[in-house]
């Protein structure tokens, strides 16, 4: 028979898995709970914008600045890792800044952890738009994620981008390496794969985690689960170019002179026609 666990084993063991479940969560936390990636609103031109340390578009720093790593405010510890000591005195303000991001261009806190470790693990390293380049100086927004190929969006494009975001390159849902119909869709390459081509050999694979695919190494997914299409939708600045815009309005323009406010002037010139024609009729009669 084994030892009847006591209360204290019980509560050790469930505080264990506690601290497991919080560790695991803050890898899986959410793009836009991210402290550095927050909404924040201006002080003196009111808009909102991202998280930063100065406005994107006034230029101004505001009173009360976030911390990108811990994404506190007010700084309460006296007895703490701050690299700045203040026994006995909260800080707000700049007060409590001890550094400006390079990634983020948010301000981060003077406590020794979030200045060691937020360079190393800022989620906005890479976070350059997938549809117009641009990082996070460039543009005044937060920054998305996909929710289907997990590729970096800009505030301006995030909706366009993710409702056209599930279609193929191909013509058909067929195989990249074969004719047989492709069972597994790498959202990110939007290409299909069979089930014989999909895995690769002397590759090991997890039973319970999606397979991977063999060209980007990005999860797949079936295709039959999925809202895949083999057409494309253009939109925004992705759409016409300037010369068919200008095609189209001169063209209408045409049309609205046609039958718009000049249609006088176009029955005045055709019955200057008719007139010189009957004059000439009469000189070749005489």
């Amino acid at each position: 028979m084994p030892n009847k666990k006591t209360g204290q084993r019980k509560k050790a063991e469930k505080q264990k898995i506690r601290q497991k479940d919080i560790r695991t969560a803050r890898d899986n936390l959410d793009f836009g709970k991210y402290p550095c990636n927050v909404s924040m609103e201006c002080d003196k031109c009111k808009r909102k914008q991202k998280n930063r340390a100065f406005c994107y578009f006034c230029g101004s720093v505001q009173r009360l600045p976030v911390c990108a790593h811990c994404g506190k405010v007010k700084c309460l510890l006296k007895t703490g890792d701050c690299v700045i000591k203040h026994p006995g005195v909260f800080t707000t303000g700049m007060a409590m800044v001890g550094a400006i991001c390079d990634y983020c261009e948010a301000f981060v806190c003077h406590g020794r952890k979030c200045l060691s470790s937020h360079a190393c693990t800022c989620p906005l390293q890479e976070a350059v738009c997938i549809e117009c380049d641009r990082e996070v100086w460039d543009h005044g927004g937060r920054v998305f994620k996909c929710s289907f190929c997990s590729n970096f969006l800009c505030e301006d494009d995030q909706f366009e981008h993710q409702a056209s975001c599930q279609v193929l390159e191909s013509e058909n849902y067929k195989c990249q390496s074969c004719n047989k119909l492709g069972q597994y869709s790498c959202l990110r390459c939007k290409t299909c794969y069979c089930e014989d081509h999909i895995r690769r050999k002397g590759f090991k694979y997890d039973k319970n985690k999606a397979i991977p695919c063999p060209k980007c190494g990005y999860e797949t997914s079936c295709t039959k689960d999925l809202s895949m299409s083999i057409r494309t939708h253009k939109y925004g600045r992705q759409g016409k170019s300037s010369d068919e815009y200008d095609d189209s309005s001169n063209t209408t323009n045409d049309d609205s002179s046609y039958y718009g406010g000049n249609n006088e002037d176009h029955y005045i010139e055709e019955e200057d026609e008719e007139y010189y024609e009957s004059e000439d009729q009469e000189d070749t009669s005489d």
